[in-house]
């Protein structure tokens, strides 16, 4: 196997100078920076992980830390969604990633600190934290490690965060059964301790108001981002409030329960009433009726929070906080109300 003394004494070079060469340091002459990198392709050089990671103290290595994963999240696909954009930006950037999986009382075992210590990692990205998770807490008091959160609005220093425009889209959703005549319009939302459930309720709230439709708290029911939530929340609503005519929905996920809910009752949507969710999940356009939604690139959320990770590692001066656009996707789950 080729080491470093081999580079060193075919390029003509100190052992040194290899070393800084290939690890990037400035104080290194081009042309022979090119030379060291064209013998170690001849020799067909890989450099020893460990060994690099004495030299520059990093490991090129990300956390990733995913709270509450398991297999009812399987048919929204979200935290994979996210995690395929994180892997392909950190590959492009010859970055590894560690997948933790985490839950409130994984993380009063272990801090965020320790947990990042322990695995060895130079910073993380963390998604799917509650707004009361203790790991959220550290976070935003302790600096020695960058981090990047999801769907989290904090950012300092050492922190940042990407998201999409939570209040606009819910706000898009809202006013698309405004237009179609609808005034008696209810949300299902997800849960309490989720940070994007006050943003989509709070665009849900704009909505109503500026069209002059009052806004009133007891057409808002929890559905915790499930499937059975949305099934619950949907029969409360047709049992306590016939006069709804319309629905929005802070996740596609609880959509499909609320469509299992109509069904049993014996109604559809959108004959009896229509329904708009958020998130655009694959199975959106398949279930019957297509559900009109609002779309969300977590693809791009991931790819984004890797790179915005990775200009932090590196210390390049960017803007700590991303905010994505969403966009309405009209189907069949939606149609006028002239009553």
């Amino acid at each position: 196997m080729t080491t470093i003394k081999d580079l060193a004494r075919v390029a003509g070079v100190s052992v040194t100078t290899v070393s800084r060469a290939l690890n990037g340091y400035d104080d290194v002459n081009e042309d022979t920076r090119s030379k060291i990198k064209r013998v170690a392709e001849e020799l067909n050089y890989r450099p020893n992980a460990v060994a690099r990671s004495l030299v520059t103290r990093k490991t090129r290595t990300i956390g990733v830390i995913l709270s509450e994963i398991n297999r009812d999240g399987a048919k929204d696909s979200l935290a994979f969604e996210i995690l395929c954009g994180i892997n392909d930006r950190s590959v492009e950037l010859d970055y590894d990633i560690l997948l933790f999986s985490t839950n409130p009382k994984k993380q009063l075992a272990k801090s965020y600190a320790d947990l990042c210590k322990e695995r060895n990692v130079d910073g993380a990205i963390l998604s799917g934290l509650r707004v009361n998770d203790p790991y959220l807490q550290q976070v935003v008091q302790d600096t020695s490690f960058p981090c990047v959160l999801i769907d989290i609005p904090a950012a300092h220093q050492n922190v940042g965060h990407v998201t999409t425009d939570n209040v606009r889209g819910a706000k898009n959703a809202v006013e698309h059964l405004v237009r179609l005549g609808h005034r008696h319009i209810a949300m299902i939302n997800g849960h309490n301790e989720a940070s994007v459930s006050k943003e989509r309720q709070l665009g849900y709230r704009h909505a109503l108001v500026e069209h002059g439709i009052a806004f009133r708290e007891e057409l808002i029911f929890n559905g915790e981002f499930k499937e059975e939530g949305g099934y619950a929340a949907m029969h409360q609503i047709l049992r306590r409030h016939p006069e709804v005519t319309a629905v929005f929905s802070a996740s596609d996920l609880m959509v499909l329960g609320a469509l299992r809910a109509l069904e049993h009752l014996g109604l559809k949507a959108p004959e009896n009433i229509s329904i708009v969710g958020y998130d655009d999940i694959v199975i959106a356009s398949y279930c019957s009726p297509p559900i009109t939604t609002i779309r969300q690139d977590r693809y791009e959320m991931g790819y984004q929070a890797a790179q915005l990770l990775i200009d932090m590692l590196e210390n390049r001066k960017v803007n700590r906080k991303i905010v994505l656009n969403s966009e309405l996707i009209v189907r069949q789950s939606t149609s006028s109300f002239n009553g």
